[in-house]
Order: structure tokens, then C-alpha cells, then sequence
């Protein structure tokens, strides 16, 4: 009767069900459920077939409402369909729900259910999205774990194909749709025994054809409406025992029994908690523990089917002993008297006797621990409060528990492993790897985790591995360790890396020290952990080992680090282990090519002997230790005291509701306090090889290197270490510098290999160096001192060059995205050009998540507190939103010119108020001068001398005095938003022909959720969701733009020409109407070498792969060709990127022909812009 096991994640399951029984699949990508629609589109591309012996047919749509419109078309049509999706996105398809649901349409929607965006975008896992969709029509089935998610999808469809009733069918994001677990498989065969064939043919024949012509009512009156919607009961009704009767079904292949409500628990309970999800596994494994060690009565009821809600069942669940019930909800409805789940259970429970509270728990993943459990459990025997939280520290309100007792409940015989390592560096794939390999190789139950916040990359990671002789039913984090890995030496003092691990457990580090300096370069408390508690230590230096292998480009940590557990933990024999990774790395690494393989088998082979053990000393007597890492200032603001520094530790989850912001709003100007020391190298300036060219600080993409000229009397006071050069060219003989700021550095070498200086081997103006060497080079010092003087001294400088641009201070620095970041160099760029003046409405997208993620913001002022103000809407509606903040702009300041103008003309108003006035309004039609803005301050400072005065007029000038100054509205986001889901609303915006600029950020893929394919991904390339290669041309969206006559369109790519990137910035900005920017922006999603992000911009433009032009309406000449004749090869440039030549591997059938068509088509696009251009003149 078992499956075949498998080791696969809730994602992984969802998908193999909904492969099996659907037809046509039509997809959109969004966190945390994207992977699902990836899954379906592979085995599409692979020609896998479903339970019916066909290829599901798969669509990428623009949106996840044109996803749901799709799906809506295709049932209405008679085909079998499904899709996946989450949060926001469910949010959209709840208007097509309701159609789908009224037309009794049987069809699933998987949902790794998540976060809505309130306060803040929040990408992790709770109920606040289903729960928004409980009044469609939709049946809602909940799993708890993986294997729930691959029993009870089968359950969902099999059940809405008799009942007619569609479902939306649920698991938690992240805890459930992202852990990898051991599980038994269904096979194909015998879901298809599973299936009736009567109830397909009969949704089959309700099929729109005009051989048996119907017409769908599209509108009925307030005479018959009513009348309408009750004809559904009996179907709803049916619900609850058709449901049972597939999960019997079921049960009869698997073994595994389900029921609408599941209780576990003692038989006699007094005390019980009804809840839904991943966290139903947490407490059963509580009160299995607190029922045989303590002799409590715990009981739960695990609510599966939530819609319908089958009062019957849900009360024959609970048992008869039963006291009090405390309801979790995992989500929260501001003003409600309860949480969804809890106003049911009451209502379903009617008069009986039970004392009944709520409580919310697991907000956005929000830990839920088996401690938590018990406090809830006393809380309830104590007669508590309804409307507690738990998890969290509610100082305000006071509606949290207290966790007084703290309890470990996994099974004896449990081994729990902690990996940490850093965001990017293959650490969770590795592990995702290993999991995998103990799955097939013992018999153990096994289970991971991987905990990491939103950033892009550089954030910590940390992934938590089970596995024991019992079923694992943990689903939080580990907290007493058995076996610890640090793969970045850099987290020792900053992260409690060491914090409850077992005695006699082991640690593993990666370091470039000996085995003999290993030890001393811990902190004192770690030394004192590993002698007390006896831990066996092991030293690695990964990095010497790749450095042998340079075509790995520095990659590779990841998986010596996972030899090297395997070598030294013995959790099986090591050459089985060695064979399992021999095959993961195969398995793994196939689409990049049998180089890559090689290189890695090669790695895995020269890491099974490099891991040394080191030797503990008896006492710490007379031996070295670091220091914790100091990450605040003692100066710091109170915000970075009690937010910043906690969330930096890791603790962000001790800090109280009093701390938090109640409307999401934070300072800026924090991403400074970081000071990651994440760079394995960074580079050095030689002033005597510089050029003064600027280039390496406008290729930066995280302001880690930066240019300054310095007036000689702002020298004097210099550090010895502090170097400069004569500036060329001179006004008043002042100095050059360029700074790094290798601790906010990420080693990406952008900048080595796009300084002008270092084509001359001989000669190289910036060479590698390291953050220790730097350090004792006193740079940090030269940091300071050049951070304190005087920023944006331009000379005989002007902005109008790339040298002169980045004299100015970024106003945008040190943001979490990848190392080699194609779009943050012109993020940059605007906030140097426009940084004073700018207010930013940005997508949600991997420019957001770098921008905006809580708590340290890369956005920052100039040294008298002006800088971009930033906000983030939503993904879809971002250029609504950014139109929105033009209208408020401009609004605002109509109003403060007219009662400018009124306070003006008042005979009583004082002679330097009214002075002041006339000054300010002098500059209105050019207001974003230095001069503009210094007759600003001078109205605040004058008005506040009158700040008492009785005056209504005077007192609205005040309100609105910021506005004598206009604003530079500034829509960023990537082509996803601007090609798919925002496309239009940036249409209805351009033309409306306001003052907006709006820049895209061209990865050509949607990069924020993985990598799948937009429409402006290219003819050929391979993408998630195109795994066999995008067959349709990249959309002429520039062409669009151009077509309304009226709005400023440039292309534009920095490394292929900084001055012309320049220009269309600069035009853009003056340009009084709407203006839109695409800047190609190579991602690390592209397969490439992303030290030379900015080189792979210049060899696309020479090979005209991407256009260079400006559209300026203002012009006589509107439009112009920046771009020279292509010199390159086209197909040398497409099959040198990663995502070109797994085509090779993906769809070798079609490739050469994809490759072809692709030069066809970027031939034929440059051919029309060309053709367009003319025209224009």
C-alpha cells in the first residue's frame, strides 16, 4: 500500500497532483507559490503526461487576475484547469471566484497561503489571504504538512469534479509550501483508479460549443437575482460528505485517514484548541509530550475542511469532556469581535456549555513553538482573556502571553542540524541536497527548513535539518542543536552561532585560518561553549579550494561545506553519502553545462580530505579570543538601539509592539549601520595609476566606491593614511579621492573590471585586496574622515559628464541586492542626479525588496537632511500609485501659491514674511534649485518667528510650506510590472501626459520571485515558466510609449554608454510631461560572470541584442539612434549566457532554430525603431 518515498517540498506535492489531473494550467509567479506553476511548466516542456496520457497545456498570463480569467474561460470551455497562486495574487482572482463558483465550475486553486500587504509587504506564511475568499463559493481544504498537501490536493480534485463545487485548496507558505520533507508518493496510477469518469464527462458536457449552443445570463434583476444565489445550497450541502467520502477513498491507496476534523489528544480532555495548518503539527507534538510526561488532558481539533463548515462534524470531533476551547487564527481582522476561525467554532457550538477564546498566533511566519503551546494551554485553564496574541510582546495593548516555561517535545532519537550561511552563496541548495541524499539513503523520517529573510542577497540564512527513527512532526525552528555549520566567518560576534547546542555535539566553520589560529579567532563565549560542553571542532578553508578551480568564478562554499558534514558527522557512510552527491551535483547543475558538472565533481573530490579537526584546549589560559562585533554606534538614534541592532542579532523577534511603528513608516538613511564584512575581497585604490574618470563609482551598484574632490583647507585635519591626488581638472588645486568602503562592500569587481586604468596590467589603479589588510591600512579611519567632509564639491566639474555625476553623494547606498546588481547602478544614478527633490513610488519587486526591507533602508539625506522619500504600493498598481502622488504634489502646491498670495497681499502681514513669500514664489516655475530650495528654508525659518500669530492664512502657508519647492515623482519597478501586471496602468498613466518619469528596470525576467519569464524576456531564452525556451518576440513597449507623441522614451544601458545613460536621465527629468526610461539591467538570473554585469551591457548593444535611442518630444528633432552598427556576433553573445544555453539542454530539438529566430527577431526590432525613427524626424 506505500508509495514510492520521495524527499520533496509542499510545492513539489501540490504540483504533482495538479499535473496529474488538469488539462490546461494557466500560471502567474508570486513568493511563495511560484515554484508550483515552475513544476508544471518543466514537465510540460519535458512532454510528461498526464493521468489521461496528454501534455498539460500552460499558459504564463499577465496577471493573477488574467490568470484567473483564463482559468475562468478555459472550464467555461471544457477543459480540466488549475493554477497557483497566494496573497495578493489570490486577492485579485477573488472577483473571477465568484463567477467561477456561480457557475458551479469544478476546478482547484493551490494556495501557499501567505501575508497580506498591510503595513508593509510581508512575503511569509499565515491565513490572511484564504481567509479573504471565504464568502466565493469556494470549498476550502487545508493541509498541514507535505504529505497532507500531496493526500488532500487529491482529495480537492477528485471532490469538486462530483460535488461541482470549485476548491481552494491550501497550505501554509513557507512552513509547509518551502519545507522539504520524506513522504510516500501517489503515483499516476493509481490517482487515475481514483478518478470517476461519469463526473469529468459531465462537466465535459456543460462544455461552451455551438453544438449544443447555451448562453451563460449575463445580468438577471433584482426580481430574480435573490432566487438565483439560493439554488447552490444543496450542492454546498453535499460538500462535507463528498469530501469524506474521497478522503475514505483515499485512505483505502495510502493508508492514511483524514476526516473533515481531525482530533488528536487526550480521549478525556478538558482543555482543546481548534486551529488550521502547519501549526496543527506543532501542537499535536506538544500535548503528545505534555499527555504521557505530565498527565495533562490536551486535545486538538485539526479543522481541514473550513468551507463548508460542517457543524455536525466539527462537534462529533470534539469530546464529550471537553471544558474550554481556545481558537488560533492566523490572521487578523482590525475591529472584528473575533478571527474567522473562532466566530465559526462559536457559532457551531451554539448554547453547549464550553467557555470559548481566540487567539492570534504565527503572523507572517512568526515562530510557533511548543512553549507557545503550553502558555496557551495554562492561559485557557486560567480562564483567560479572549483576543490574545502569542509569539510576540504586545507592550501596548497588552494582548500577549507570557512564555514562562520552555520545553523541547521532539521525539527522542531526533538529530537536529543547523546551517548558517549567507544569502546567494548556495548554502540552502546545498542542504536541500543533503536532506535529499539522507532521505533515500536511510530509513529515517527527514525534514528541512530554510529560515531567511526577504533581501536579495547577502541576508543570513539559516537552514534547520531533522531526521530521526519517528515521524517529525516539528514544524518550528531548531533551538538545541546537534551538529552547527558556519559557512561565513565574518557571523562569529555578530550571530549567537553556538546558542543551545547539545553536549558533545559538533562545529563546523569555514575559515581561512589554520587549524592551529581556528580556535583563537572565536569569541570568549563561543571558546567557553565548546570546552564546557565538550563540542568537537572542525575548520575548512573552502576558499582555497575553489580558488582552483576559476571557472567556478568564487562559487562553491556551499558544497565543500556539504562534504565536509558529510565527512565528519557520520549520519551515513560517507561513500554512500559521497555517491549521493555525486548525483545531486549532476541532477543539479545539468542545465549550466558539463563544465560547470566538473568543476563541482572535481570540488566534491578535492573536499572529502580538506576538513581538519581542531584542537580544544583544556582552559581558555593564555588563549586569544575576538571580540563581539560592535554594530551600533554608542551615538546611534533610538530607532537603530532598540530596531536596528536587534534585527541585526537576529532578535528582532524580542522587540515589543511599543517599538513598532503603527503605520509602517521608518527613517531612512540606516543601510549605513550595517557594515556586513561579508566580502571575501575588496578592492584597493593606487592613486598614482587613477585616472579620475569616475567609472568605477558610477559601475558600483552598491556605493562601496565613491569619488570626491576636497578644497586643500578641508585637508588639514586628514588622517596620515588618507591619500589623495591633484584633481584634473583643478579650479582651486583641489584634491581627488576615491574611497572604498570595504565593510559595506560586497566583492562583486564590477569595478576592476570596468576601470579604464586597469587594461594596463602594470599599471591598475584598483586591485584586490581584503577587508583585514584594509583595516590595518586604516580605511575605516579614511572612511570617517571622508564621510565628514564637505560632499558634492563639483571644481570645474559638471553633472553633465559621468565624472562630474559622481562627484555628487549617493543618496542611495549599501542596499541588500545581489553582488553585481545590474538595476541599482541607476537607481543610483537618480538618486545622485535628483536625490534632494525625489519622492519614489516603487513596484513590489527585487527593487522594492532591496529598497524598503524593514528595518535598514539603503535610501538616505545629504548632510542637511534632504533626500528621496520612498513608498511601495503594491505590485500591479505602481504606476497609479506614483500618478497619485503627482496629483497630491501638484494639488498641494496650488494651494500654498494661493494663500501665499493672500498673506502677501495683507496689509498686516510683517515686512520679512511677505519678503520672504516673494522671494520663494519667484523660483516656482524652476524650483529644484540650490537657490529654490535655499528660499524655502528661509520662509520656515521666518514663519516659525510667527509661529504664534493668529492667522488662518499665515497657519495653511505653513502646513504647505515644503511645496514652494516641486517634487521629481520618480515610478521605479522591473519589466514584470512594467511589460505584464502594471502594463496598464503605466499605459493610462503616460497618457495623461502629467509630469511623472518612470523608470524600468530591464532584467528581461521576473527576477524578484526566481526567474520566470515577462514579456520582455527574449525570443529563445530560457526562463522559469519557458523552461524550453520563450517562442514570442520581446514586447516593443518603447515603441508603445513612443506612439502617444507625447512622452520622453529612452533605452538606455550604462555600460554600453555612461553618457548617453546620462543624458536620458537628465532629459527625462527636465522634460515637463511624462517620461519612460528602459535601462537593461543583467541579472544574475541571466547565468553570467556577474563581476562583469556592465561588460555584458556593452557586448549586448554590439551585438544589437539591445537598442540605444532617446525620444525627446520637446526636440525638433525628436527622435535619435544612439547605438553604432552591431560589431559583435549575436549568437557568440546569446550562447555565452547561461539562460541561452540551457535551451541546449532543455529543448535540444528546437534550439538552433529558437537561436536563429532570435537573431531574426532583435534584427528585426532594431530594424523597426530605426525605420520608426525616421519617420518621427
Amino acid at each position: 500500500m506505500p508509495g514510492k518515498t520521495i524527499t520533496v517540498d509542499g510545492n513539489y506535492a501540490a504540483a504533482h497532483i495538479a499535473y496529474a489531473l488538469s488539462e490546461v494550467s494557466a500560471i502567474y509567479p508570486i513568493t511563495p507559490s511560484s515554484t508550483m506553476g515552475e513544476w508544471v511548466d518543466e514537465w510540460a516542456s519535458q512532454h510528461k503526461k498526464n493521468i489521461w496520457g496528454e501534455e498539460v497545456r500552460v499558459a504564463e498570463m499577465q496577471s493573477e487576475a488574467g490568470a484567473a480569467g483564463a482559468v475562468h474561460g478555459s472550464l467555461a470551455a471544457g477543459s480540466l484547469t488549475s493554477t497557483y497562486t497566494a496573497s495578493q495574487g489570490l486577492l485579485l482572482m477573488i472577483p473571477v471566484m465568484h463567477k467561477a463558483a456561480g457557475e458551479m465550475l469544478p476546478h482547484v486553486i493551490h494556495v501557499s497561503a501567505r501575508a497580506l500587504a498591510a503595513q508593509s509587504l510581508a512575503i511569509f506564511g499565515d491565513h490572511s489571504d484564504v481567509m479573504g475568499c471565504r464568502n466565493t463559493g469556494y470549498a476550502m481544504l487545508a493541509a498541514n504538512s507535505v504529505q497532507e498537501e500531496m493526500d488532500l490536493a487529491l482529495v480537492a480534485h477528485l471532490a469538486t469534479y462530483k460535488s461541482k463545487v470549485p476548491f481552494l485548496q491550501f497550505f501554509d507558505g513557507f512552513r509547509t509550501s518551502h519545507e522539504v520533507h520524506k513522504i510516500e508518493e501517489i503515483s499516476y496510477e493509481d490517482i487515475a483508479k481514483l478518478v470517476e469518469p461519469k463526473y469529468i464527462e459531465e462537466f465535459r458536457k456543460r462544455a461552451l460549443r455551438p453544438e449544443a449552443p447555451v448562453c451563460k445570463v449575463g445580468a438577471q434583476n433584482t426580481d430574480v437575482y435573490f432566487q438565483g444565489r439560493e439554488t447552490v445550497n444543496k450542492y454546498y450541502d453535499a460538500v462535507p460528505d463528498i469530501v469524506q467520502e474521497y478522503m475514505d477513498k483515499v485512505a483505502k491507496v495510502t493508508g492514511r485517514q483524514y476526516h473533515p476534523f481531525d482530533y488528536v489528544g487526550a480521549p478525556d480532555a478538558t482543555d482543546v484548541i481548534v486551529a488550521i495548518g502547519s501549526g496543527c503539527e506543532t501542537i499535536e507534538e506538544t500535548i503528545e509530550y505534555l499527555n504521557a510526561k505530565r498527565g495533562t488532558k490536551y486535545g486538538l481539533v485539526k479543522v481541514r475542511l473550513y468551507r463548508p463548515f460542517d457543524v455536525k462534524r466539527f462537534n462529533e470531533a470534539l469530546p464529550a469532556s471537553v471544558k474550554r476551547i481556545t481558537v488560533l487564527d492566523r490572521t487578523k481582522e482590525p475591529g472584528a469581535i473575533g478571527e474567522p476561525l473562532y466566530l465559526d467554532v462559536v457559532a457551531a457550538l451554539g448554547n453547549k456549555d464550553i467557555r470559548v477564546i481566540g487567539g492570534r498566533y504565527g503572523l507572517s511566519s512568526k515562530e510557533f513553538t511548543p512553549s507557545m503551546v503550553l502558555a496557551i494551554y495554562k492561559h485557557a485553564e486560567n480562564n483567560g482573556f479572549h483576543g490574545f496574541t502569542v509569539g510576540i510582546e504586545d507592550d501596548v495593548t497588552n494582548k500577549s502571553l507570557k512564555v514562562e516555561e520552555h520545553i523541547v517535545t521532539e521525539p527522542e532519537g531526533t538529530t537536529n542540524c543547523m546551517f548558517w550561511g549567507l544569502g546567494s552563496d548556495g548554502t540552502v541548495g546545498a542542504n536541500k541536497n543533503s536532506i535529499k541524499i539522507i532521505g533515500q539513503y536511510t530509513d529515517k523520517d527527514a525534514q528541512a527548513y530554510f529560515a531567511y529573510d526577504s533581501k536579495k542577497s547577502f541576508g543570513v540564512t539559516v537552514s534547520h535539518l531533522r531526521f530521526g527513527d519517528q515521524p517529525i512532526k516539528s514544524t518550528y525552528l531548531i533551538t538545541a542543536p546537534d551538529f552547527v555549520s558556519c559557512s561565513t566567518h565574518a557571523y562569529i560576534g555578530r550571530y549567537d552561532l553556538l546558542k543551545g547546542i547539545k553536549e558533545g555535539g559538533t562545529f563546523l566553520l569555514n575559515s581561512p585560518w589554520s587549524k592551529e589560529e581556528a580556535f583563537s579567532h572565536l569569541t570568549k563565549e563561543m571558546q567557553e561553549t565548546i570546552i564546557n560542553k565538550k563540542i568537537k571542532f572542525y575548520n575548512i578553508d573552502a576558499e582555497a579550494l575553489i580558488e582552483k578551480q576559476p571557472g567556478l568564478r568564487g562559487k562553491g562554499a556551499n558544497t565543500v561545506m556539504m562534504v565536509a558534514y558529510f565527512k565528519v558527522s557520520g549520519i551515513i557512510p560517507f561513500e554512500q553519502a559521497l555517491e549521493g552527491m555525486r548525483e545531486m551535483t549532476k541532477k543539479t547543475f545539468k542545465k549550466k553545462g558539463d563544465d560547470v558538472v566538473n568543476m563541482n565533481l572535481a570540488l566534491i573530490d578535492a573536499a572529502v580530505d580538506a576538513c581538519e579537526e581542531v584542537e580544544v584546549p583544556a582552559s581558555l589560559d593564555g588563549i586569544c579570543a575576538a571580540e563581539d562585533v560592535k554594530l551600533i554606534p554608542d551615538d546611534a538614534s533610538e530607532f537603530a538601539k532598540k530596531i536596528i541592532e536587534p534585527s541585526m542579532r537576529l532578535k528582532g523577534d524580542d522587540i515589543p509592539v511599543s517599538a513598532m511603528s503603527n503605520d509602517g513608516v521608518i527613517p531612512t538613511g540606516t543601510a549605513c549601520l550595517e557594515k556586513r564584512g561579508i566580502a571575501p575581497r575588496v578592492p584597493h585604490w593606487n592613486p598614482e595609476n587613477c585616472i579620475q574618470c569616475g567609472i568605477c563609482a558610477s559601475a558600483c551598484p552598491h556605493a562601496a566606491i565613491r569619488t570626491k574632490l576636497i578644497e586643500k583647507d578641508n585637508l588639514k585635519d586628514a588622517p596620515e593614511s588618507f591619500k589623495t591626488i591633484n584633481a584634473r581638472p583643478a579650479e582651486n588645486d583641489e584634491q581627488f579621492k576615491v574611497q572604498v568602503y570595504c565593510k559595506d562592500c560586497t566583492g562583486c569587481g564590477v569595478c576592476l573590471d570596468q576601470c579604464p586604468a586597469n587594461k594596463n596590467p602594470e599599471k591598475p589603479a584598483l586591485t584586490w585586496s581584503t577587508i583585514e589588510k584594509e583595516e590595518e591600512a586604516c580605511e575605516l579611519v579614511n572612511e570617517k574622515f571622508f564621510d565628514e567632509l564637505p560632499d558634492n564639491v563639483m571644481g570645474k566639474n559638471t553633472t553633465k559628464t559621468i565624472k562630474g555625476a559622481m562627484l555628487r553623494k549617493p543618496l542611495f547606498e549599501f542596499s541588500g541586492a545581489c553582488a553585481g546588481c545590474g538595476e541599482t547602478p541607476y537607481v543610483k544614478l537618480v538618486s545622485q542626479l535628483f536625490g534632494e527633490n525625489v519622492i519614489v513610488a516603487n513596484a513590489t519587486g527585487c527593487s522594492s525588496i532591496y529598497s524598503g526591507t524593514f528595518p535598514t533602508i539603503p535610501y538616505t539625506t545629504n548632510k542637511d537632511g534632504r533626500g528621496p522619500a520612498w513608498a511601495n504600493s503594491l505590485f500591479e498598481d505602481n504606476a497609479e500609485f506614483g500618478f497619485g502622488m503627482r496629483l497630491a504634489v501638484d494639488s498641494n502646491r496650488a494651494l500654498l501659491k494661493s494663500y501665499a498670495q493672500k498673506v502677501i497681499e495683507n496689509d498686516k502681514t510683517p515686512a520679512d514674511v511677505r519678503e520672504a513669500l516673494t522671494e520663494a514664489l519667484t523660483h516656482w516655475d524652476n524650483s529644484k534649485t540650490d537657490e529654490a530650495v535655499a528660499a524655502q528654508d528661509k520662509v520656515k525659518e521666518v514663519l516659525a518667528k510667527y509661529a504664534d500669530v493668529d492667522c488662518a492664512d499665515l497657519a495653511k502657508v505653513r502646513e504647505l510650506q515644503d511645496y514652494f519647492t516641486d517634487k521629481s515623482i520618480w515610478i521605479i519597478g522591473g519589466d514584470g510590472w512594467a511589460n505584464d501586471i502594471g502594463y496598464g496602468g503605466i499605459d493610462h498613466v503616460l497618457a495623461q501626459n502629467q509630469n511623472v518619469n518612470i523608470l524600468v528596470l530591464d532584467t528581461e525576467v521576473y527576477s524578484n520571485t526566481g526567474g520566470q519569464a515577462s514579456k520582455s524576456t527574449p525570443t529563445g531564452a530560457v526562463a522559469k515558466f519557458a523552461t524550453g525556451g520563450k517562442k514570442t518576440y520581446k514586447k516593443n513597449m518603447g515603441l508603445m510609449s513612443m506612439s502617444y507623441g507625447y512622452v520622453y522614451v529612452a533605452s538606455v544601458a550604462l555600460g554600453a554608454d555612461r553618457g548617453q545613460t546620462l543624458k536620458a536621465f537628465q532629459e527625462a527629468e527636465a522634460y515637463d510631461g511624462p517620461s519612460i526610461i528602459f535601462a537593461y539591467a543583467p541579472c544574475i538570473a541571466h547565468g553570467i560572470d556577474m563581476s562583469k554585469t556592465q561588460t555584458e551591457q556593452k557586448r549586448a548593444v554590439e551585438a544589437g541584442y539591445f537598442p540605444l535611442y532617446r525620444y525627446n518630444p520637446a526636440n525638433e528633432v525628436p527622435f535619435t539612434w544612439d547605438a553604432k552598427d552591431p560589431k559583435g556576433s549575436y549568437q557568440d553573445f546569446i550562447r555565452s549566457e547561461g539562460r541561452y544555453k540551457q535551451l541546449l539542454k532543455t529543448n535540444p530539438e528546437a534550439a538552433e532554430a529558437l537561436y536563429n529566430q532570435a537573431e531574426e527577431d532583435a534584427a528585426k526590432r532594431m530594424a523597426v525603431y530605426k525605420a520608426v525613427g525616421e519617420l518621427m524626424k
